[in-house]
């Protein structure tokens, strides 16, 4: 299981955070180490606690290791269990409290509408049957139509969906209940993949929307994550690139240069700090500065 989601945490770095090769190396590198230090206690490393992650980190000083090395340990330990918590792998991030010096928070992997519209293209075709190529191009519009988290979106009750809402209601983070939009093109797919849901399954067979044979009943992630690779591909865009939390980002980055508020995007994200939606106006920020300094007259004079 650990095995599993280290592996998902490593291609989510590579697609959202555009991590180099050698970042991902010294992040595996770095986790490695923690996790064997778990084992000798008989703990995993996905149930660490603040305590002992900073027992780690105390070894590691003892061990006279310097402080760029220390500070980058402690930065890989803050993203694996920030990704934890993003996923619902965890309730809490025993790590949030402890300071690192200097730490320079990634910006999110930014599509652009023309690249989001590609996908779902491709989306929409993509499958060896009429099962899968709905089922398939639901998932997507649901994604970037409501920016749901990938459990939430694989997790998804059928109930939720019945009568086309113009809202979902969606369970996320600490059984914490909010609403989300779905656009008319989401409506639509929904809608093209229930017939072929109910084709193959009894409504009682499952209660969740997009059933499957996993453990818990749904879409197992990986399958998804590797779906989107496969899609992004077939869209001729770069796969490394390329995740769900990709098309939640867009989600949030479209609405925000639209006009939309910030408040309004959070509650949509389900985010509980309004800093971590901030992140979204650098992104943004950044795009509309870019494009001034590409158009606007003034900015090709030499002073």
């Amino acid at each position: 299981m650990t095995k599993h989601i280290l592996t998902t945490f490593f291609d989510a770095m590579s697609s959202e955070r555009n991590f180099s090769t050698n970042t991902l190396v010294s992040y595996a590198y770095d986790l490695e180490k923690f996790e064997k230090f778990q084992a000798k206690k008989g703990i995993k490393i996905i149930a660490s606690t603040q305590e002992q992650i900073e027992d780690f980190l105390k070894v590691e000083f003892d061990l006279g290791l310097k402080a760029t090395t220390r500070a980058r340990r402690l930065s890989s330990i803050k993203q694996f269990f920030k990704f934890l918590l993003e996923e619902d792998l965890r309730l809490d991030d025993p790590s949030i409290k402890i300071k690192i010096t200097n730490r320079i928070r990634s910006l999110p992997q930014l599509l652009s509408v023309k690249e989001v519209e590609s996908i779902l293209n491709i989306a929409k075709s993509f499958g060896k049957n009429s099962y899968s190529k709905a089922r398939n191009y639901a998932l997507f519009e649901l994604l970037y139509s409501t920016g749901m988290r990938v459990t939430e979106l694989l997790s998804l009750p059928i109930n939720s969906v019945l009568g086309e809402p113009d809202m979902l209601l969606v369970r996320g983070k600490g059984e914490y209940e909010r609403l989300v939009p779905v656009s008319n093109q989401a409506k639509l797919a929904v809608a093209a993949w229930l017939i072929e849901r109910n084709k193959k399954h009894k409504r009682d067979d499952s209660r969740y929307l997009f059933p499957s044979k996993s453990k818990q009943g749904y879409l197992n992630r990986e399958i998804f994550f590797k779906l989107v690779k496969q899609i992004a591909t077939c869209a001729k865009l770069d796969s490394r690139k390329i995740s769900p939390h990709a098309l939640r980002h867009a989600f949030a980055s479209h609405l925000l240069e639209n006009g939309a508020d910030l408040r309004v995007i959070q509650s949509f994200l389900g985010h509980s700090d309004i800093s971590t939606t901030e992140i979204y106006t650098h992104v943004v920020s950044d795009k509309l500065k870019n494009l001034v300094l590409k158009h606007h007259p003034l900015s090709k004079v030499k002073i």
